[in-house]
């Protein structure tokens, strides 16, 4: 993904640019990003109701993931963990739209720890790139002719974010959102299927049972034959062109709320970019 991000970012700061940006391109970016946050809303609106007990949410803090933690006193819902809302920040500095809300998990036992430790250092580097991608973006501007006004306006948007997928008194399963946009856009989601009960992470095979690998295989198998058209045109690869052939421990996957297991796959991954980040339930 980070290869691919870096080879488009190159191609397009290799670009003459115009004296005058195309308002139309002006205009899909912003409609862009009222989309991206008009859903980022829908979705904060559906689980306030839900995590109002749990979740605190921490305002006005800076930018630094480092200061803006805090602790806060907030009961367990009768389970072994509580997920908040640990850093919680919207803000613009330098041209860069901060919109950024990351989880942190408190339970008994290493695996919280463990997990904290790993969202909190993607978000350092995530928030580390973003800014050398600006800089450089912004250096590239001027080097091919870009004037100071045509530069004031553009903004780049970066983005953290997650989403609690299910959980229950011992068990949560959440995916975390790293994206940015501008001219050019990258996001990557993280999976997380935590037994705080146990202390580990869950797998596949635990949902699935001990014949996992063939029972995701044949379900994306038949939902990729299904969404070709009339005319067989697909967005999905074919085996050949680097397509799916097979699950592994590291496919990421999320549960829903009834029960059901969702395997995931990165754009580009399996199929074109217009079919986005491809996603299976597994029935």
């Amino acid at each position: 993904m980070r290869n691919e991000f870096k080879n488009a970012k190159e191609e397009y700061a290799g670009t003459p640019i115009p004296a005058e940006l195309s308002e139309r391109v002006q205009a899909g970016i912003r409609e862009g990003k009222a989309r991206y946050r008009a859903r980022r809303s829908r979705t904060l609106r559906r689980w306030t109701a839900a995590a109002a007990c749990f979740v605190v949410v921490l305002a006005g803090l800076n930018l630094s993931p480092t200061i803006a933690k805090a602790a806060a006193e907030v009961p367990v819902l009768g389970g072994l963990f509580q997920v908040l809302t640990f850093v919680d920040y919207d803000k613009t500095e330098d041209g860069i739209h901060y919109d950024v809300s990351v989880p942190k998990v408190e339970a008994e036992g290493s695996l919280a720890e463990t997990v904290n430790a790993v969202i909190q250092e993607k978000l350092d580097a995530h928030l580390a790139q973003a800014r050398k991608d600006w800089a450089e973006y912004r250096e590239a501007f001027f080097a091919t002719g870009g004037t100071e006004e045509e530069w004031a306006g553009r903004e780049m948007d970066v983005i953290a974010d997650y989403e609690i997928k299910s959980q229950s008194e011992n068990r949560v399963s959440f995916v975390v959102t790293f994206a940015e946009g501008w001219v050019a856009s990258m996001e990557e989601r993280y999976y997380y299927n935590l037994d705080l009960a146990e202390d580990r992470d869950l797998t596949l095979r635990d949902y699935l049972g001990e014949d996992w690998v063939n029972v995701c295989n044949a379900a994306i198998e038949r939902q990729i034959a299904e969404s070709a058209d009339e005319e067989g045109f697909t967005y999905f690869f074919t085996p050949e062109e680097g397509g799916f052939t097979t699950v592994d421990e590291t496919t990421g996957f999320y549960v829903r709320e009834d029960g059901t297991v969702v395997v995931c796959f990165p754009k580009y991954g399996i199929a074109a970019g217009a079919a986005g980040m491809p996603e299976f339930p597994i029935a």
